[in-house]
């Protein structure tokens, strides 16, 4: 059975002592609440990663990295290892955010390679999919988010995929005035844990969390969180508000199957 994930994004935002105040009071009410099985993790900046794993230890919350190289050492300025992240004791990462891949160069070829290697380093993916606003209006929604599927998972077997957690992007819904009904969203989830099936089997796709990351906030999350095939959500800005990012933990404890 798929494990149930409220995940937050900080991307770039917070100073250091912002950072740390907000993690610091995260991980106390993780620490003081029956979560139900929900299990919660946040994605500070390289910045902060080491001081958030620190400062959590033991309150039930996992830090997550916001990208990673596809290098393991070398004159690569400004990127950050594996080997690096693990050593500020964090064990999962992001591979493939939509921002990633439009801004800075994520190809599939590079996504691949960065999840390959995050398995082979033993992290816990979080593999980032999903369609843009032109894809969804000319109808290929669904051959592009195949596509990035098989692309990013090619030459793994179902049993090197145990934890990998994947968080599906509607980009076409982010930013753009345009919504993503929970009807929409559903659909979506369904159709990559169909791919999932026949790509391995009923069993990986069955225990595989497919989370969603279209602008989720307390107002729609309830609906969002009741649809079947969504494990839980990749939250942006909700995220980076404590009253908020608590609320949507609360809704998937109730909502989240």
């Amino acid at each position: 059975m798929a494990r149930k994930i409220i995940a937050g994004n900080w991307k770039m935002n917070l100073l250091h002592h912002e950072a740390l105040e907000l993690v610091q009071k995260v991980g106390n009410y993780c620490q003081q609440t029956e979560l139900n099985k929900v299990e919660v993790i946040v994605a500070p900046t390289f910045l902060d990663l080491a001081a958030a794993a620190y400062l959590t230890k033991g309150a039930n919350l996992s830090i997550a990295a916001q990208n990673c190289s596809e290098h393991k050492q070398g004159a690569f300025t400004g990127e950050v290892s594996l080997d690096m992240i693990k050593s500020a004791q964090v064990n999962m990462v992001i591979i493939g955010h939509s921002e990633r891949r439009q801004f800075f160069g994520d190809t599939e070829e590079v996504v691949h390679t960065k999840l390959q290697k995050a398995l082979s380093a033993r992290m816990i993916p979080i593999l980032c999919i999903g369609e843009s606003l032109e894809d969804r209006k000319s109808g290929n929604h669904e051959k592009i988010v195949k596509q990035q599927l098989q692309s990013a998972l090619r030459g793994r077997a179902a049993e090197n995929l145990t934890e990998l957690i994947i968080a599906y992007e509607p980009v076409w819904a982010i930013g753009t005035g345009e919504t993503a009904s929970p009807a929409q969203a559903q659909e979506m989830h369904h159709f990559i844990r169909k791919q999932l099936n026949e790509m391995y089997d009923e069993a990986m796709a069955a225990r595989t969390s497919i989370l969603y990351g279209g602008s989720v906030k307390p107002s729609n999350a309830a609906e969002l969180f009741s649809q079947p095939d969504i494990n839980g959500g990749l939250i942006g800005g909700a995220s980076l508000k404590y009253e908020d990012f608590v609320s949507l933990i609360e809704i998937g404890k109730k909502e989240l199957r």
